[in-house]
């Protein structure tokens, strides 16, 4: 009898990790781990600015072995019981994209260059844009789109670290169509969905990291985000209107993923969440 197993991929700070699971007993049944190479040699980083970049050629490549590796481990039959996968990453860790969906780093133009990779989750170059969100959202009269997260928008976030890509290089502004985060960009590139107005956007790291709240009709206002940079209102416009959370479907693997990675063409992605954010147990009601 076939098992009903689940492909969880777990992608922090130095490494992505994935997670073969049997869907009924919930027994784990293979782990693997694969480390990012050129952040291991620290490539594209100053930590005398602060910057933290990670070349989107690393989680390609990392996924890619950490997945087969799981499956020699699991068993000959794993990779046919697989019924679904499902991502979690860092964040915020964005990275600008083409038109296609595709990381600019992932082009020959762009290869070497800092701006055009994720902007790591601990990357603090983004100060000032995030000190201008604060003082624009927290003027009086002004609708404080900091309300839920905190009241204090953090260098580490989603539009703060645009603003900042953007006035770090005016090249890779001007080549940006959209503004992705890493939990969303890897359901994109696993299911072919990955154009800025058509991915599946997690709502776990838009509403936390994007200010995304039913509130104000999704996220911050275009005026209050040209207010920041110019440039910002047309990554909102290309940002897919709707957010899902991690238990619906952001698409189903490609054929050519697939083939890559060993599975079955077709079966579940989920869209993504962020890594802390799936961190906790659920707790039954009456359970300690």
């Amino acid at each position: 009898m076939a098992r009903r197993l689940v492909l969880g991929l777990d992608f922090g700070t130095d490494s992505a990790r994935a997670l073969v699971v049997d869907a009924d007993s919930g027994e784990e049944v293979a782990t693997a781990v694969a480390p990012f190479a050129r952040w291991a040699r620290e490539d594209y980083c100053d930590p005398a600015t602060a910057r933290f970049r990670q070349h989107p050629a690393d989680h390609l490549e990392a996924l890619t072995a950490c997945v087969k590796d799981a499956l020699a481990h699991a068993g000959a039959a794993a990779a046919s019981d697989i019924l679904g996968i499902g991502i979690d990453a860092t964040g915020s860790t964005p990275v600008a994209v083409d038109a296609a969906g595709t990381a600019l780093a992932l082009l020959a133009r762009f290869a070497d260059n800092p701006a055009a990779m994720f902007v790591l989750w601990k990357d603090h170059s983004a100060v000032s844009e995030a000190a201008r969100i604060n003082e624009l959202a927290h003027r009086d009269g002004q609708l404080d789109v900091t309300r839920y997260v905190g009241g204090t928008y953090s260098p580490e976030w989603y539009w703060a670290k645009a603003a900042r890509i953007f006035q770090e290089d005016a090249t890779v502004a001007a080549a940006t169509a959209g503004w992705v985060e890493h939990c969303d960009w890897l359901p994109g590139v696993l299911t072919g969905n990955s154009a800025p107005a058509l991915l599946a956007r997690s709502r776990c790291a838009a509403g936390h990291k994007a200010m995304w709240h039913p509130a104000w009709g999704g996220l911050p206002p275009a005026d209050f985000l040209a207010a920041i940079d110019p440039r910002l209102p047309a990554l909102r416009a290309a940002y897919a209107p709707v957010t899902l959370t991690c238990d619906q479907p952001a698409g189903r693997l490609s054929t050519a993923w697939a083939q890559r990675l060993g599975l079955r063409a077709g079966i579940t992605v989920a869209a993504g969440a962020l890594d802390a954010h799936l961190g906790c147990r659920r707790r039954d009601a009456g359970q300690p």
